[in-house]
């Protein structure tokens, strides 16, 4: 979320940053923006001119009463009564404005680093970092002494295996679906788990074990929502005792509520209130038209959005920072616009397995910690044994909320070529804003948004394919990577029963 008073400063800025990113069309909205800002100002002006003429309007009209000035009295009633419409219609201005303002904030990309190489698409991608045989502290990578260049893919492993069963998950759930079994599901679970221990002993993450269902609030302070709203599984929606009371609150609709209550209870009988309430939720939120009396649920689409969400709305000690937190959990995600892209196999699954890296820093220390998160991320790739090479993603290429992305591709002999095994990303204070996550040293006073970072340490299901097949065999069993041993029980080698 970008900050209305530097837009407002300098809007030209935006406008750049817009155009490197290849998006003409929003580098547009920044007009709109300045427009819309003009009028919200001037209206908020006019409103708080005639609420503070209002004000002295009042007193004056206590004056004149005690000077038993009737006439002074009456026309001040007069001109504080002829106000209150006017008032009543500047106040709807203003909330439709800011909201409209927030609305076109919340759906520009962040502004990439100087840093970020221009391009504009994936082929304007640089590459940082390949990996074949390289030493890590311990000793040698577990590396094959030659990359296989060509094999069978995952698919065809694990079916042969039998334990892989794709069209068993489409009669269950549709495409992009996958069963795993036997040894092939233990594997994917000793990846993960391996993932974990590594990052939380050697890397100095904290393991949490967040929930997968999170509200509105939550989607949108991660940049999700409302831009991405198509991409992502909605879950549902739960009645919210306390948006009722808020709203209530606000709009002074008890009587009317208690009214709609007590019709009915004449229909289903005698029943109180508070027992009413309980079995009627959705009918009350039927009768007042209020989506918002609902707090909706999404299936998170990365972990990202709930660990990065534990600091919304909240001052976290300078001196605890950097938090480093790290979570295994299923991921979901519609892949609206992927249509007809990688159909075959596990490679773009609705479902799949992520241990996702989170950190939140200082402003001034996130740049260095996002050379530690992508050695993190890399750093599993080589002791796992496996090819891959790091890209700096153009500014064409990188994601909504990114100020710089560094891309992990690793070789997969089935497809010939480098796949993207994790994104490792710097936000800045970008989702800090949308969460209103700040940060404030001891003995000072005032606050700082944090920034917020945010990688797949790795996506485990990707991860599967590739040890499946650079660990293949020509029997087509799968050598088991020498560091995933002690979680497979000592089993070297997956093969057929």
């Amino acid at each position: 979320m970008h900050d209305i008073r530097a837009v407002r400063t300098n809007p030209d800025a935006l406008k750049a940053a817009m155009l490197r990113r290849s998006k003409p069309e929003e580098a547009a909205k920044v007009d709109q923006i300045i427009a819309l800002d003009a009028e919200y100002r001037a209206a908020l002006t006019e409103k708080e001119t005639l609420l503070a003429r209002r004000n002295a309007a009042s007193k004056e009209i206590g004056a004149a009463m005690a000077a038993k000035d009737a006439a002074k009295a009456e026309a001040l009633k007069a001109e504080v009564a002829a106000g209150k419409e006017r008032l009543a219609a500047l106040e709807v201005e203003t909330a439709e404005k800011e909201t409209a303002i927030r609305d076109i904030l919340s759906a520009i990309p962040n502004v990439p680093l100087d840093e970020v190489p221009q391009g504009e698409d994936e082929h304007g991608n640089v590459q940082t970092l390949i990996a074949a045989h390289a030493d890590i502290p311990g000793g040698k990578l577990p590396i094959p002494a030659k990359r296989i260049e060509t094999g069978a893919d995952h698919v065809a492993l694990g079916e042969a295996l039998g334990m892989m069963d794709f069209e068993a998950a489409a009669k269950l759930s549709g495409s992009r679906f996958v069963v795993t079994k036997g040894g092939i599901a233990r594997l994917e679970r000793a990846l993960g788990q391996f993932m974990l221990d590594l990052h939380t002993s050697e890397h100095g993450y904290t393991e949490v074990n967040p929930p997968i269902l999170v509200k509105d609030d939550a989607m949108f302070g991660t940049a999700q929502l409302p831009k991405f709203r198509e991409d992502q599984f909605f879950a549902g929606s739960v009645f919210s005792e306390e948006g009722l009371e808020a709203y209530l609150n606000q709009t002074g609709r008890w009587n009317e509520f208690e009214k709609f209550l007590q019709n009915v209870a004449s229909l289903s009988g005698a029943l109180d209130p508070k027992t009413q309430l309980a079995i009627d939720y959705a009918k009350i939120g039927y009768a007042f038209k209020k989506d918002f009396l609902f707090e909706r649920h999404w299936l998170i689409p990365t972990a990202e959005v709930s660990l990065t969400n534990l600091v919304r709305e909240a001052i976290t000690p300078t001196e605890e920072l950097p938090l480093r937190l790290t979570a295994l959990t299923p991921c979901f995600r519609a892949e609206a616009g992927s249509a007809g892209r990688d159909t075959r196999g596990m490679l773009r699954q609705h479902q799949f397995n992520k241990v996702e890296l989170v950190s939140i820093t200082t402003p001034d220390t996130s740049k260095n910690e996002h050379e530690r998160m992508i050695n993190c991320a890399e750093t599993v790739l080589k002791k796992l044994g496996l090819h891959f090479r790091t890209m700096t993603l153009c500014t064409g290429d990188m994601g909504f909320a990114s100020q710089k992305t560094y891309d992990i591709e690793v070789w997969l002999p089935g497809q010939a070529t480098y796949r993207e095994i994790s994104s490792c990303s710097v936000c800045g204070d970008f989702q800090a804003r949308r969460m209103n996550a700040r940060t404030r040293a001891a003995g000072e006073k005032d606050t700082r948004f944090v920034h917020t970072l945010n990688g797949s340490g790795l996506a485990v299901g990707r991860a599967l394919i590739a040890v499946m097949e650079n660990y293949q065999n020509p029997d087509g069993s799968i050598t088991v990577p020498d560091v995933l041993i002690p979680y497979m029980g000592g089993l070297t080698r997956i093969a057929k029963a």
